[in-house]
């Protein structure tokens, strides 16, 4: 594996309504924070970004790069995360990368896991969740395997047939309980060297399904709810 380029990240995700930034040079992170994305009177994740970017001694125009979970997961959540990252990274004139948010659950756990297949997971609600497939290899390295994926938790035990641990958190049955959090980018920078950061002008998160006002709207409307 060739060695990573000591560029320095910031890392935000929002998938759930647990909020998480780090700050990164190569994959040692700097520092990290969580904020709060439901029931607050104001708006969290924004001020952990600076506190964390402060706490790392660094400004945005510092930085290298700038990567946010892409989802699926918090409608709200993500267009928040995704705001914040665009709008740094467009000040700065930074590249702005997207990484899955499901991946970001083995990603921040790596350490700690044993090698093997995982199926991460987070609550879709109506009785589903988010699922994708990863495989944590020797030494942390977390290669995901399949484009995210609904399905039930009575669908886990199928899943555990094929010799896979379900991962994740906010749903009920899962084998390791794991939150995704920014942090978990380390183990994909490898991949991100690689690829295109995303068009500024064009990116938005992927919520996984349609806001649940959407689906109310076009139900009582019959129709599907206009673009624009």
């Amino acid at each position: 594996m060739r060695p990573l380029p000591e560029r320095l990240t910031l890392a935000i995700d929002a998938s759930t309504y647990r909020g998480t930034v780090a700050v990164l040079r190569g994959e040692r992170v700097v520092a990290e924070a969580e904020a709060a994305m439901r029931g607050e009177r104001e708006e969290r994740l924004m001020p952990a970004v600076a506190d964390t970017l402060a706490r790392a001694g660094v400004s945005p125009r510092d930085l290298d790069q700038v990567v946010c979970g892409e989802g699926p997961g918090s409608f709200t959540s993500l267009r928040i995360a995704g705001a914040i990252a665009k709008g740094i990274a467009t000040a700065a004139g930074l590249p702005l990368y997207a990484v899955s948010s499901l991946f970001l659950i083995a990603g921040a756990a790596r350490t700690e896991l044993a090698e093997g297949a995982y199926l991460c997971v987070l609550d879709a609600m109506r009785g589903e969740c988010y699922a994708t497939d990863v495989y944590v290899a020797a030494g942390g390295v977390v290669i995901h395997e399949t484009s995210a994926r609904l399905v039930k938790p009575a669908d886990f035990d199928y899943e555990r047939s094929f010799e896979k641990r379900i991962i994740g958190a906010g749903v009920a049955g899962v084998d390791v309980e794991a939150w995704p959090h920014a942090r978990g980018v380390a183990a994909d920078l490898l991949r991100l060297s690689g690829e295109p950061p995303v068009a500024l002008d064009g990116w938005e998160p992927s919520y996984g399904r349609l806001a649940e006002a959407q689906v109310k709207w076009e139900a009582a409307h019959g129709r599907p709810l206009p673009a624009g």
